[in-house]
């Protein structure tokens, strides 16, 4: 590490700042993988998905009516979703089976953070419908974000970046070792 700043053409004024680059949040940003139409067949990735092995669609467990995937645009380090196979937009049109398993996987989810990474508390929730913040409001999917004391710190409150310590495809396999059965 140099003591001077180094500097780039185009990055604006030079400063004495370091910068940590994010370049995979403007691919969220300018909507990459997000669906053109709201039917199943519009490019949802939450469709898509379960057609790929387990590796290379970042899924750490699979279960009757619902899985688990890793977010590719995470929160936080290990951040899950949730996601019924078949493509319903409102949580009020799963039927009491998919309800009942995206229950038990959200426990599993819970579980396995715990186990794999020492989480000590969770932020779950459903955005239903994108005035409520959903990225892909026509396939429902649950969040379920791991989260430590102190894990908010200067770079998501004055950086607003995230830095996360562990590749995705680790993390899918960690977490897929840590899944408990049954």
């Amino acid at each position: 590490m140099t003591t001077e700043p180094e500097q780039q053409i185009g990055v604006g004024t030079p400063d004495a700042f370091q910068r940590l680059w994010t370049p995979h949040r403007m691919a969220y940003i300018q909507g990459e993988n997000k669906p053109t139409g709201p039917g199943a067949d519009d490019g949802c990735p939450f469709c898509a998905i379960p057609a790929k092995s387990d590796e290379d669609g970042l899924v750490v467990a699979r279960g009757e009516t619902v899985y688990a995937v890793l977010n590719l645009y995470p929160y936080n380090g290990g951040h899950l979703m949730i996601v019924p196979f078949r493509h319903v937009a409102d949580y009020t049109e799963l039927d009491d089976a998919e309800t009942a398993e995206l229950a038990l996987l959200t426990k599993q989810a819970m579980a396995a953070l715990r186990t794999a990474s020492g989480a000590h508390g969770f932020n779950i929730g459903l955005n239903q419908g994108s005035a409520a913040g959903a990225g892909i409001a026509a396939h429902l999917h649950q969040h379920i974000v791991p989260r430590w004391g102190g894990d908010t710190n200067f770079m998501p409150v004055v950086g607003h970046t995230k830095v996360l310590p562990q590749l995705l495809g680790d993390t899918r396999r960690m977490l897929a070792e840590a899944w408990p059965t049954a």
